[in-house]
C-alpha cells in the first residue's frame, strides 16, 4: 500500500527542462522520491530515515 506523501519539494540538482525528481515525507517519517514527469501518477520510492541517510552519504561520497 502506498503511503501518504507531503510536502513534495524538487531536487535542487533538478534540470530547468523537467527532467526533476521530488522528495516527499509520510506522516511515520518514510522519505518518497518520484519522477515529475509522471505528475504524481507514477512509482515512488520509499526509503526509512535510515535507508535515505545511507543513500545521500554513499552519493555525497561518489560511490
Amino acid at each position: 500500500m502506498t503511503k501518504n506523501f507531503c510536502r513534495w519539494r524538487k531536487s535542487r540538482y533538478s534540470e530547468p527542462n523537467g527532467e526533476c525528481v521530488e522528495v516527499g515525507l509520510a506522516f511515520d517519517g518514510t522519505i518518497g522520491v518520484r519522477d515529475t514527469k509522471e505528475d504524481g501518477t507514477g512509482p515512488i520510492l520509499e526509503f526509512t530515515s535510515d535507508e535515505w541517510r545511507d543513500f545521500l552519504r554513499t552519493i555525497r561520497a561518489g560511490s
